[in-house]
């Protein structure tokens, strides 16, 4: 029974970057980035739709950075309310990129404009679905970990 309670415990510490979920913060927010960055040079043809990506881009990186900051420093405490925290988080953050990925992707459809900005914006796409996809198994394994805890 103990090791079915240490085993759904958040790791604090150096172990954030050793355990499975919680190293996906990591890529997370490598293609997160690339995706700010290319959504933030590529002219912007529909200003809601690329202006939604880019807020999701950037909330997102900041939610994963404070999360990621927050579980190395040991600030939850193994609180099971924590647990709960960190379902509500990559639940949001799946959604969001989700809806960011698919208006990309129609913005992207569009193919007004140069073929650079044409190469950027289907750029952000794809690392648009690979943060949707690296999300989605966080949270997966979050609910996993939540539902067991």
């Amino acid at each position: 029974m103990s090791s079915s309670t240490s085993s759904t415990s958040l790791p604090s510490g150096l172990a954030v970057f050793t355990t499975f979920p919680d190293v996906l913060f990591i890529p997370e927010m490598i293609f997160g980035g690339l995706v700010w960055i290319l959504i933030a040079s590529s002219r912007v043809l529909y200003t809601s739709l690329q202006g939604w990506v880019m807020f999701v881009s950037v909330f997102c990186f900041l939610l994963t950075a404070v999360l990621l900051f927050l579980y190395t420093c040991g600030a939850h405490g193994n609180s099971s309310s924590w647990v709960t925290l960190d379902v509500i988080c990559q639940e949001t953050a799946a959604l969001f990129y989700f809806s960011a990925s698919l208006l990309e992707a129609i913005a992207t459809s569009s193919r007004l404009g140069s073929l650079l900005f044409y190469r950027e914006n289907i750029a952000a796409s794809v690392f648009a679905f690979i943060t949707t996809l690296l999300y989605v198994i966080h949270m997966t394994y979050s609910l996993r970990r939540w539902k067991s805890s």
